[in-house]
């Protein structure tokens, strides 16, 4: 940015804002600034939720998500009550999966392919990471199946991160849903 045009964008920028409140530059954008050299944050920008609210969605969010840690416990203590669904393509799944998953890509999730399983059987799905929408699409699907479903976050990503062993292909014709 042109250090002569800065003026003027400030003055736009800080149009109808308190007197207290001052912009700088930064990346490119504008960060206000709160009076003397205590800036407010992109994070504290927007108000945080009452407390009560706050219990409300993450109590809310605890019945859609799970996480690897809990999977993990699970798997290992012999305490899974659930069925865990990798639903990425074969080929991902025979590169390295979450021991005891079983392979159902999204795209194939039908009640067909369910039907040996109770109707309150809970499903856990899993992808590549949070860089992908695979498990949210299993989700969905699962959920519109009339399907109990909860979503591990972090995916294969999330368990490696977490230092968990992944299986390979060796698993794959005993877990696979077919």
């Amino acid at each position: 940015m042109h250090g002569a045009m800065l003026p003027e964008l400030v003055d736009r920028a800080t149009a109808g804002k308190p007197a207290r409140t001052r912009y700088w530059p930064r990346c490119g954008a504008f960060r206000a600034a709160c009076s003397g050299a205590h800036f407010m944050s992109y994070v504290t920008d927007v108000p945080a939720a009452d407390s009560a609210s706050a219990a409300t969605h993450f109590e809310a969010s605890l019945r859609f998500e799970t996480d690897c840690w809990d999977v993990h416990d699970a798997l290992t203590s012999g305490a899974a009550d659930f069925v865990l669904l990798d639903v990425r393509g074969p080929e991902q799944f025979a590169a390295g999966h979450v021991p005891g998953a079983r392979n159902l890509p999204h795209r194939k999730i039908v009640a067909g392919k369910l039907g040996d399983h109770p109707a309150d059987t809970l499903f856990v799905v899993y992808c590549a990471g949070p860089h992908c929408n695979g498990a949210a699409r299993a989700a969905i699907r699962l959920a519109r199946l009339g399907r109990p479903v909860k979503l591990m976050i972090g995916g294969i990503a999330g368990w490696r991160d977490e230092g968990f062993a992944l299986s390979n292909d060796a698993q794959m014709e005993t877990g696979a849903m077919h």
